[in-house]
């Protein structure tokens, strides 16, 4: 089953993301106007960022801090992409070596170079205002660990 929310419900559904999250790389899944960029605003404040996150289009690439300064992560938008090599013009591999958040829109652009161990968040349209959410961590190399799936 899957559970609907709205705007007035973001902050809550990133403290549950947040909470259910195996991975500090968050994929997000979704159709252009899904609301992806709106949830990772909602995500990068839930954190203590102190930039409002904004779609990274056209830069491809945005930072973000933390209040103090420190580095919070990173957001990709990997939609105009044309070929999923330009993710390692853009120095992917760099980004994706920190100690930090990464958050990517558009991943499906990019599968030969996503992370092994990530969480994916699949949103669905299910109205004007209203989306369902899921929640699948991979359980990258360790045949300990099981994909696990939340539905919000």
């Amino acid at each position: 089953m899957l559970i609907q929310y709205n705007k007035k419900q973001l902050q809550e559904i990133s403290k549950q993301i947040l909470d259910k999250a195996s991975s500090k790389t968050l994929c997000f899944y979704g159709d252009m106007g899904a609301g992806k960029t709106t949830l990772i605003k909602a995500l990068v404040k839930e954190l203590g960022g102190q930039e409002t996150a904004n779609s990274p289009t056209f830069g491809i690439v945005n930072e973000y801090h933390f209040q103090e300064g420190k580095l919070l992560g990173y957001h990709f938008d990997f939609y105009r992409l044309d070929d999923e090599t330009e993710a390692l013009d853009l120095g992917l591999e760099d980004y994706l070596s920190q100690d930090c958040w990464i958050f990517m829109e558009w991943p499906e652009k990019i599968p030969s170079f996503l992370p092994i161990e990530r969480t994916e968040i699949h949103i669905n349209i299910t109205g004007a205002s209203t989306r369902e959410l899921k929640i699948q961590n991979t359980p990258g190399n360790s045949p300990t660990k099981k994909t696990v799936d939340y539905y919000f």
